[in-house]
């Protein structure tokens, strides 16, 4: 069980990797640039490779990186569309300096253009973001489904995993939204990791984001948790960090923590571990 949480990248790579061995995490997230912006932080290859040497010398998991909040590759503003376009594209190039790794994103939010329309966009940036073939396999978080979110539901994101057509693009299952979007992961995860399964492949199921949920099931409203704290329960994160179907995949805390409270989740996710 490779276990992390979000750092801040504003320090760089060699400071992410020893911040998280310090909290007892062997992976982690952080953004690949400003989360409620665009802009992005100066390269800086020696530091990168000093990180990577770490990574492999401290058996590191995939680390699963995270495109900004403000990235709607489906908005119905074609120029803000194709900026997110271009945003894409280059935080994977970016992530190549750390070859091996994932970068998930929020699929976007189609504005009232409807579902169909906003998965063409979605799927035709990502075939362009993916014709360079960097080193990084790209995730599509599931999400709550709120307002006009694409990604809600397992079928959404088997048709752009299918309109892209590419190995190189999986999912991330985030613990609290899939419970706020309608599945049942507290009494039948089971019944839930099936249907991901029947309908999009557990092949491609590649990191999990850990959150409880401040909401109740089915509320549509993407409000993280600590772990053990909301409406999922700390028997439904034993469940998850034991389940067999999820063993080996890097598991990120987005709760509302700073440091000494994510050193304390990891550690009472590991004291689960049977």
């Amino acid at each position: 069980m490779y276990l992390g949480c979000h750092l801040s990248a504003s320090a760089g790579f060699t400071n992410m990797v020893e911040t998280a061995l310090s909290i007892g995490a062997d992976t982690f997230a952080f953004f690949t640039r400003n989360p409620r912006g665009s802009r992005a932080k100066e390269e800086n290859p020696k530091d990168a490779q000093r990180a990577q040497e770490l990574l492999e010398q401290r058996h590191f998991g995939p680390l699963v990186a995270h495109g900004a909040y403000t990235m709607n590759l489906c908005t119905a503003d074609p120029e803000a569309r194709a900026f997110a376009a271009d945003v894409l594209l280059d935080d994977l190039r970016r992530m190549a300096a750390l070859p091996g790794n994932f970068y998930n994103f929020h699929p976007g939010s189609h504005v009232g253009q409807g579902t169909e329309q906003g998965i063409d966009y979605i799927s035709a940036a990502l075939r362009r973001a993916l014709e360079p073939d960097y080193p990084v396999t790209v995730l599509l978080e599931t999400m709550a489904g709120k307002g006009s979110e694409v990604g809600g539901r397992f079928e959404e994101l088997k048709l752009i995993l299918e309109a892209v057509g590419s190995s190189k693009v999986g999912v991330c299952l985030d613990t609290c939204h899939v419970y706020d979007a309608g599945y049942d992961i507290v009494n039948d995860l089971d019944g839930v990791l099936g249907e991901f399964d029947r309908v999009i492949g557990l092949d491609r199921l590649k990191a999990l984001h850990l959150n409880d949920s401040k909401n109740p099931f089915q509320s549509h409203k993407d409000r993280h948790e600590c772990i053990g704290k909301g409406s999922l329960g700390m028997e439904t994160f034993e469940a998850i960090v034991n389940h067999p179907a999820l063993q080996g995949l890097p598991m990120i805390l987005e709760t509302p923590n700073e440091l000494p409270g994510y050193a304390a989740e990891i550690a009472a996710l590991r004291a689960l571990e049977k």
